[in-house]
């Protein structure tokens, strides 16, 4: 790495780098097999509010494996769509790590999106049927779109239900991911209407404090897999009381939104991802198990993709070089 200046990514640098889905999946895969042998240095990330259910998250970590070292500052306001602005905004910088200088700066809009996809597939590895194919998006933005294109890639999906609280939304999400995926997709009136009739449940609306939970209990199919990348926004505690196993990605993370008021009828999570890829914990082991992700969204995530992006950045002449 060059120690004067450093690479700035756009979000359309980013985006325009191509990174598949797949290899994220599998660079997830080796970042979390380290976090569940010990092998990762992440703190629990530290957050200001500015606005109510809105915060600034500082994501620092460090994946020895990887080679990986640095922080994401990012942002989630759930208002801004009334501004035709995104939810999830910020910046990544990656720093050497042998001089901790810093050789990247990139917009990390794009990889929040899909790393969270990522980790919601590498967690439908582990606790899904394998066979599942029918699949229930609950909230059609953003983390909607990229969740599902995410789990195409590791399960055999034919079938999607979707819904959102806005109908244009929602329609467009059918015509576009019928068009860009190839299943059959179509929109519901009632959230029910999807829970029930799918194997696999992805709820990922904004992430609410105090939220007015929709689903309830006896909706979900035995056998069936959720990831809930809004939290417990969408989810009664009766309905979470139903789960057989409850999994999160960084316990001490889910204890620390736990102390911060989320989370207050959620069961305790019984496994975090990384011991589950480790193999200290087990994923799914009955076929009528229903189980149960809550990624929280770690730096861990972003430390292992963003490299990857940058390597391929420098490769094909993308950014501006800025010195320091």
């Amino acid at each position: 790495m060059s120690d004067n200046r450093f690479l700035y990514l756009s979000r359309a640098d980013v985006e325009a780098v191509g990174l598949d889905i797949r290899t994220m999946i599998g660079l997830l895969e080796v970042a979390f097999r380290e976090k569940g042998c010990g092998r990762v240095e992440m703190p629990p990330k530290p957050g200001i509010h500015t606005r109510p259910d809105a915060f600034l998250h500082a994501m620092p970590a460090y994946i020895p494996a990887l080679r990986s070292a640095g922080i994401k500052w990012v942002g989630g306001y759930p208002e801004n769509y009334k501004q035709d602005l995104p939810y999830i905004t910020g910046l990544l910088v990656l720093n050497d790590v042998d001089t901790g200088i810093p050789y990247a700066v990139m917009d990390c809009t794009w990889i929040t999106a899909y790393r969270t996809a990522a980790a919601t597939a590498l967690s439908a590895r582990y606790l899904a049927r394998p066979e599942s194919s029918r699949v229930a998006i609950l909230a059609c933005g953003v983390q909607g779109r990229s969740n599902l294109e995410a789990l195409a890639s590791v399960l055999p999906i034919s079938r999607v239900l979707a819904y959102d609280i806005r109908r244009e939304v929602q329609d467009r999400f059918v015509v576009e991911m019928h068009e860009s995926l190839g299943v059959d997709i179509a929109g519901v009136s009632r959230p029910r209407d999807a829970v029930a009739e799918s194997e696999v449940v992805v709820t990922s609306g904004p992430i609410l404090k105090h939220p007015a939970p929709t689903i309830e209990k006896g909706w979900l199919q035995p056998g069936s897999f959720a990831s809930a990348v809004d939290f417990d926004s969408y989810w009664t505690g009766a309905a979470l009381s139903e789960f057989d196993k409850v999994t999160t990605d960084d316990r001490a993370q889910f204890q620390y939104y736990r102390g911060a008021g989320y989370f207050q009828q959620t069961p305790e999570p019984c496994a975090d991802l990384g011991e589950i890829v480790a193999g200290t914990k087990p994923g799914r082991e009955r076929a009528e198990e229903r189980t149960l992700a809550i990624n929280l969204g770690l730096a861990l995530d972003d430390m292992a993709v963003a490299p990857e992006v940058f390597r391929r950045a420098v490769a094909q002449g993308l950014g501006i070089w800025l010195p320091l």
